[in-house]
């Protein structure tokens, strides 16, 4: 399966190259002359420095200088040597092969809505293998897109045979990455394996955190004063794996459940859309629990 391409969405120029390691003299030198040698500009770098535990972390985009680069596995042996003498963690990723995402969703279609959007006018430079859900009220809307449509339903033989049909869908279509755009089931211990470090929820966050099928109506009732949105790469740990993006709005008393759920559902389409992006232009770095991500 190719999956589908828009036409006039291009793909996103030169290449990334993405470092971590022990913070140490010349790491940035030996970059900079790294690339120069092989006829590159640098177009944008970002560094940090992480002062309580010792880590550099480096972001740097960069292309052809007037000619054409290296082929990126060439250009990845000619940098091992540098990485190994510095013991950086580090990746090499060609910007013009365009991500393959695989989208999941359940009843709720703002998440999902937006994201195609995004995509049908080329500000989300991806090709999309198809949609996901274990409801079938999406499909009309998905199919209408042109995208395959993928009915996964709960039946009586138990969430295990659903999330092997889920397993296998993936197998197939070969995502770079699986977003969740409110997909109201919880991945298994063994679907989380298979997608770590490459799928990203939607979670709705409040302070305090509301639990259950309304939690907009249960935060109205207590009457909060924000109410947010958490993009977060999915784990075994439900709800609690790296955080790459959160944004809020204020409310008050005068707003119905009916309105934060309207505020609410356009901060999950903004967090969310936000999250795939950065993930898509390799600005995002998993630090353990944490996230960098390079602006």
């Amino acid at each position: 399966m190719t999956g589908i391409v828009e036409p006039g969405a291009g793909a996103m120029a030169g290449q990334v190259l993405l470092l971590r390691c022990a913070d140490q003299r010349g790491i940035v030198a030996a970059v900079a002359s790294f690339l120069a040698e092989q006829g590159a500009t640098i177009t944008e770098s970002n560094h940090f420095n992480d002062g309580t535990s010792g880590l550099f972390a480096m972001r740097t985009a960069f292309a052809g200088d007037g000619a054409p680069l290296p082929d990126v596995e060439i250009l990845r042996q000619r940098f091992a040597p540098i990485a190994d003498r510095f013991a950086m963690d580090w990746s090499l990723h060609d910007m013009a092969r365009r991500p393959r995402l695989l989208l999941a969703v359940s009843k709720f279609g703002h998440c999902l809505f937006d994201l195609l959007h995004r995509w049908r006018a080329g500000l989300l430079p991806v090709d999309i293998v198809g949609v996901v859900s274990n409801h079938d009220d999406m499909r009309s809307f998905v199919e209408w897109s042109g995208l395959p449509y993928h009915h996964l339903p709960m039946k009586p033989e138990g969430k295990a045979v659903q999330e092997a049909r889920f397993a296998a869908l993936i197998d197939e279509t070969d995502p770079d990455l699986v977003v969740l755009a409110r997909y109201m089931q919880i991945l298994s211990p063994m679907l989380c394996e298979k997608v770590a470090g490459r799928c990203i929820n939607i979670h709705h966050s409040f302070l305090p955190s509301f639990k259950g099928a309304k939690p907009y109506h249960q935060a109205h009732d207590r009457g909060v004063k924000i109410i947010g949105a958490t993009a977060h790469y999915v784990t075994t740990d439900l709800d609690e794996g790296p955080i790459i993006e959160q944004d809020v709005r204020r409310v008050t008393h005068v707003h119905a459940p009916e309105t934060l759920v309207a505020l609410g559902r356009d901060v999950e389409c903004q967090v969310l859309a936000r999250a795939v992006s950065w993930h898509i232009e390799r600005r995002v770095m998993v630090n353990g629990n944490k996230t960098i991500v390079f602006g």
